[in-house]
């Protein structure tokens, strides 16, 4: 009886100490889910967008969102003098003017998920642009077509009544259409008044 309790024993000792430990399943950790778009989207205002800044060198804005996406396609009748282009590297609305070698315009044609610093984008109703921008908005009639269309302008520095010719001036210009939508957006310096590319 005692020779079976010792060798049960030494069994029992010998089991436990062999035995490795028991081993937790491996839980993969849960991912971070990415930020929500709308977070990673610059905001447009009068001063840029993103990684561009009014008043920047054409080769500072090719270092910073890519080359024209279109090279062949001509921007302005004297591209020296002022030339409108698609970035690579920019969203796909976004036009980007440059005059005498500087940034002087950036510009939302279509459809984006970038926004003023106020949520207006293009598509979007113009309605409440002047209430959100308060009495810095000026309203003009459309150049083609009768109202309700129009501009929207506001001048965040450096603007004032009539045609703005300080190269200090920063604004927004919203094109609203005959539908009271949101056509364009033009930001930066005194280029946001021209109406025809870079005319």
């Amino acid at each position: 009886m005692i020779r079976r309790l010792l060798l049960t024993s030494a069994i029992l000792a010998l089991a436990g100490c062999g035995a490795p430990d028991p081993v937790e399943p491996e839980t993969t950790p849960e991912p971070t889910p990415p930020p929500a778009a709308a977070s990673t989207v610059a905001h447009l205002t009068p001063e840029g967008w993103g990684p561009l800044r009014i008043g920047m060198s054409r080769a500072e804005v090719v270092a910073a969102v890519g080359e024209d996406a279109n090279p062949g396609a001509v921007g302005g009748p004297d591209p020296d003098r002022c030339d409108e282009f698609r970035a690579t590297g920019a969203p796909q609305a976004m036009l980007l003017m440059i005059e005498g070698g500087r940034l002087s315009r950036i510009s939302l044609t279509g459809p984006s998920e970038v926004k003023t610093d106020r949520g207006y984008g293009v598509g979007g109703p113009g309605e409440g642009i002047r209430a959100a921008y308060g009495a810095e908005a000026r309203s003009e009639p459309h150049k083609y077509e009768s109202a309700p269309a129009g501009y929207i302008t506001v001048w965040s520095r450096g603007g004032g009544a009539g045609y703005v010719q300080n190269p200090d001036a920063r604004g927004l210009v919203f094109e609203v259409g005959q539908d009271g939508a949101v056509k364009a957006i033009r930001a930066g310096g005194p280029s946001i008044q021209y109406v025809e590319g870079c005319a």
